[in-house]
């Protein structure tokens, strides 16, 4: 990484910091481990452990890199609930290193009190207006329901096929694809996502896909919808020359929901992850008012800040923008 593409990605993190700073976000600096984590099953983490000296007591015990701020954030929010933001490094595991990826990464997460997410929406164009995003970069943001991207491009009602696997697995085979029998919805949406709709996203304005499938488990509130299949949550991802830059929720603060989430990824964690973790069976519990103040309404951003910096420095690689990278 040569010194000039040093101090340009020193000063878009500047420009960041000054964005929140004048919009009097907390800024706050949370840890890198943890002795438990939100579980997703989407994602693979880094174990390590923790010590203790000769002689101890203390046998040790394992701690896991975060591979978000959101478990120590929404703490935080629980106590002082303000709007707030965070720059850390991040990690994860189980993904090749390369154009779009890194195993550690900086992350650029912020929560927004009293907000929903298309508050947040409107929030990162004026990040954006304030980071001088030109060109293919400059908002507002097209905006595109993944309803509406399954109808554009892979040609079917996405909440009616939804209702019986076997039409979702009908339609994967029609668009070429090979799904493995007896795959459930939310996994055959993923593999025609990612073969047959991501790619065809357009690639010369930012693209805000809106309103995820409730199908797909997040702790994003719900928008009402007329059938089961039908519901949607209120999410949107950030597109930005076809990568995906940011996620967006507006955030769930119903305890038992938050608990069944954990329960639901928790049960499929245990069956699939290559690195299994703790679990905080009382993590739920923030969001139960225990001192008489309800968790706040807020909406949540998590964004790749290398790949921010990578697309406004014209980069075609994230390596480009590391000041050291991982084989």
């Amino acid at each position: 990484m040569d010194r000039e593409l040093l101090w340009r990605r020193a000063e878009i993190i500047r420009q960041v910091r000054s964005f929140f700073d004048d919009r009097n976000y907390l800024s706050v600096d949370t840890p890198l481990l943890s002795p438990d984590l939100i579980p997703e099953s989407c994602l693979e983490v880094f174990e390590t452990q923790r010590i203790y000296p000769p002689g101890s007591r203390d046998q040790g015990r394992p701690y896991w890199l975060i591979p978000s701020p959101e478990i120590w954030m929404k703490k935080l929010l629980a106590e002082h609930p303000v709007s707030m933001y965070q720059i850390c490094k991040c990690f994860r595991n189980g993904e090749t290193t390369g154009r779009q990826h890194s195993p550690e990464f900086t992350m650029l997460e912020y929560y927004t009190t009293e907000a929903d997410y298309m508050d947040s929406l409107r929030l990162t164009e004026e990040l954006f207006h304030r980071l001088g995003a030109q060109g293919d970069l400059t908002p507002p943001f097209e905006q595109i329901s993944v309803a509406e991207a399954f109808t554009r491009w892979a040609g079917f009602d996405l909440y009616k096929a939804a209702e019986d696997p076997k039409a979702m697995e009908a339609e994967a085979r029609r668009l070429g694809l090979d799904p493995p029998a007896g795959l459930s919805v939310p996994a055959l949406y993923d593999l025609i996502f990612i073969h047959a709709v991501e790619g065809q996203l357009p690639k010369d304005t930012p693209v805000a896909l809106m309103d995820y499938p409730a199908f797909v488990p997040t702790l994003a509130k719900l928008n009402p919808g007329p059938s089961t299949a039908g519901l949607t949550a209120q999410r949107w991802e950030l597109y930005v020359r076809g990568i995906e830059l940011a996620n967006c929720f507006t955030e769930e603060t119903d305890p038992q929901v938050v608990r069944t989430f954990f329960q639901q990824e928790e049960a499929e964690k245990k069956q699939t992850a290559l690195v299994p973790h703790a679990v905080d069976q009382h993590y739920w519990k923030i969001f139960d008012s225990p001192k008489g103040r309800a968790f706040p309404v807020c909406s949540g951003v998590a964004m790749g800040l290398d790949r921010l910096i990578m697309a406004l420095t014209g980069r075609s690689s994230i390596e480009g923008v590391l000041p050291f990278t991982m084989g």
